[in-house]
């Protein structure tokens, strides 16, 4: 299986990094004496955020540096004009000595912004980064700090460990807002089974991510599939690879409710149809323009999506798991390539909780419920068995009604361990094995239109972050998350365990990290103060990743289970309780308020 090439499939430009060296602009020895360094320095970033980033389509993250060292306002603004002109999203200063913060600071409201101050004793760096940092708290533009640990001598190029991971730290979540701009959320439905958090709330999407919101009703699906508003050749390649690679499971539905072979051959049809024009409606065709469907041919322009399905759908088609499984995984008929991010039920604060994990670490997520919590006295009544392991304290069971995508099955790997991989990294060999152990059951009786869904149990060991975005009522939007790790249960315990709630749906088994005190004090307190019936999961513990880039959109992070030392927000927020971070977080987010406008 090929890997498709690297594509931006959205309208607009890839953000850019730009770069900003700042120097003392007194001339007569003491500039001149500092442009070489300070240049050296911006073009080591440069050098070193390019060779270690990608966007998540897969093309290289572009880095432009200021044309001349700013020493002043004169070409602060000529640098400024230049980062317009080339689509920068995100802005790092640099700077190895004093410098006039006020004239030299990037003041774009709108562009996550940071500051390193290189930590030497020749030229004090680090006043200019204080003191620049007053500048923007000052001025209402919150900057993040960097600042290596050890004094390094001046001229020395090295980014120090301490200095990459803030840097990547910053520049990835930067990427990520950038990203989002000026990009929609497509619903196709509306609230699926009264799901509050199927509610597009626009000003959310409008004043926090930058985003637009696109709507079609699922009767749009019907006017293609009856019209033949898809690609026909296309289709025909889909349903061969269908066929031959998506095993059908087992069928649980009583002999009255079980659909004919020829029914469900119709279904199969159906949804591969479906899927094709789901990613039509979000990203448009240009193949469509040849049969005479140009407005159609240009799609909604979306980063993410979601699907009602239940009930109005479901009740008379098939239902949206195949659709949503694939689009949602790095592969399908076409090759191996960008997950997209589509969410089920039309769930919006899941689908932008996906999308940030996506955008932070360029691979797939799994949409699930977060369903049951087992306990190790459960476990034992139930089954007989004692856990162990990571799971002898109880876990979580997340089961999606629905799909997940097949990278959740932890085919892939990662120096022998499972993982979930940005595309480029996946391999033919790991695609088949995520085809093989999944099965596409018959759908259960409550979706009588019939369909299919995915069933596999995801890997043990990899580490992962669940997170989800809740809506609160005078509060407003908050991002929660638990880091831990997916586990394997005994097959004799998850059988009977999996069987209580639905033997078609794929099974991810989680256990969070604990931390002994809080929402984390076991893993039923970590359940219990989980906001939504739906989470998704990352792989990797971003947790770091998630609070840097929800600090960016002034989210506030409710509850997480990250280290202190991996914290890293705008240097601002620490004059909102330096002792108490989650505080100071929600204090700080609401004092700033959303990125692009009022809440």
């Amino acid at each position: 299986m090929k890997h498709v090439e690297a594509v931006n499939r959205l309208n607009g430009s890839m953000p850019k990094i730009g770069i900003r060296p700042a120097v003392d602009g007194r001339r007569g020895g003491i500039r001149e004496s500092l442009e070489e360094v300070t240049m050296n320095m911006a073009q080591a970033v440069a050098e070193f955020l390019s060779s270690h980033l990608r966007h998540s389509n897969g093309l290289p993250v572009e880095c432009v540096v200021a044309d001349t060292c700013i020493g002043g306002v004169a070409e602060a603004a000529r640098t400024a004009e230049k980062f317009a002109r080339a689509g920068v999203g995100v802005s790092i200063t640099v700077t190895p000595s004093w410098c006039y913060p006020t004239e030299t600071i990037d003041t774009d409201p709108t562009i996550p912004k940071a500051i390193w101050g290189f930590n030497g004793t020749e030229r004090p760096g680090a006043v200019y980064l204080a003191a620049a940092l007053a500048a923007h708290n000052q001025k209402g533009l919150p900057a993040f700090s960097i600042y290596g640990k050890d004094v390094q001598d001046i001229g020395d190029t090295t980014i120090t460990p301490d200095v990459q991971q803030k840097l990547l730290q910053f520049a990835k979540a930067g990427l990520a807002v950038a990203t989002m701009r000026g990009k929609s959320y497509l619903s196709m439905g509306s609230v699926s089974m009264g799901i509050a958090g199927c509610i597009a709330d626009e000003s959310f999407f409008q004043s926090y991510l930058g985003m637009r919101n696109e709507y079609v009703d699922m009767t749009e699906f019907v006017r293609r599939m009856e019209l033949g508003i898809y690609d026909k050749e296309e289709y025909e390649r889909a349903l061969v690879w269908t066929k031959e690679n998506c095993k059908e499971g087992g069928d649980v539905n009583p002999p009255e409710l079980t659909r004919t072979r020829e029914q469900k051959d119709q279904d199969w049809e159906t949804v591969v149809k479906m899927t094709l024009i789901a990613r039509d409606l979000m990203i448009g065709n240009p193949q469509l323009d040849g049969i005479g469907y140009g407005e159609e041919a240009l799609g909604h322009n979306a980063i993410a999506a979601g699907f009602q399905g239940q009930r109005a759908w479901t009740d008379f088609f098939p239902n949206g798991d195949f659709m949503e499984a694939i689009l949602s995984s790095s592969f399908d008929w076409n090759g191996i390539r960008e997950p997209y991010v589509i969410a089920t039920e039309n769930d919006t604060l899941n689908g932008i909780t996906m999308l940030f994990g996506h955008l932070l670490t360029n691979a797939a997520q799994i949409f699930a419920d977060v369903r049951t919590y087992w306990s190790p006295e459960a476990v034992k009544r139930v089954t007989g068995k004692e856990l162990e392991g990571r799971a002898k304290d109880g876990v979580i069971h997340l089961i999606n009604s629905g799909p997940a995508a097949l990278d959740g099955t932890g085919t892939q790997s990662v120096e022998g361990q499972p993982a979930m991989k940005p595309y480029w990294d996946i391999t033919a060999e790991e695609v088949k094995q995520s085809l093989e152990v999944t099965q596409w059951c018959p759908a259960v009786d409550f979706f009588r239109g019939g369909g299919f869904s995915t069933d596999f149990t995801t890997r043990g060991g990899m580490p992962v972050t669940m997170a989800r975005i809740n809506l609160i009522a005078g509060l407003g939007h908050v991002l929660q998350l638990a880091e831990g790790y997916t586990v394997e249960l005994p097959d004799d315990v998850h059988d009977k365990l999996d069987q209580r709630s639905n033997p078609t749906w794929p099974t991810t088994w989680f256990v969070p990290n604990l931390t002994g005190t809080g929402a984390f004090k076991d893993v039923y307190s970590v359940m219990y103060n989980w906001g939504s019936n739906h989470g998704s999961v990352s792989y990797g513990h971003i947790g770091g990743d998630l609070i840097t880039l929800a600090s960016m959109l002034r989210i506030p992070v409710s509850m997480h289970n990250v280290a202190e030392e991996r914290l890293f927000q705008p240097s601002a927020w620490s004059a909102f309780g330096a002792s108490d971070r989650t505080g100071a977080d929600f204090r700080a987010c609401d004092n700033f308020g959303p990125l692009y406008g009022k809440k």
